[in-house]
């Protein structure tokens, strides 16, 4: 007899990734606000992913839709 696993939540999260100023990645999550770093795009990616785990472990939320993430043009002196 097969053990019964666990049913698990997927999610489809948002990840914005930055070069960082002192070299790898800065990576946020909009949804929850979460925020980590990573030597590479990768190394990033997976510690946001452990991050906001652990976000949502201790403050579920649901969400109905993704944020609208877009570029905009600004002229400054």
């Amino acid at each position: 007899m097969q053990a019964l696993r666990p049913k698990e939540n997927f999610m489809l999260l948002t990840a914005v990734l930055s070069p960082a100023e002192e070299g790898g990645y800065i990576a946020m999550n909009p949804e929850t606000g979460t925020t980590s770093q990573g030597e590479t795009v990768n190394e990033a990616i997976a510690n946001l992913k452990e991050a906001t785990s652990l976000c949502l472990e201790e403050f579920p939320a649901a969400f109905t839709a993704h944020p609208l993430i877009t570029t905009f043009d600004l002229a400054h002196a």
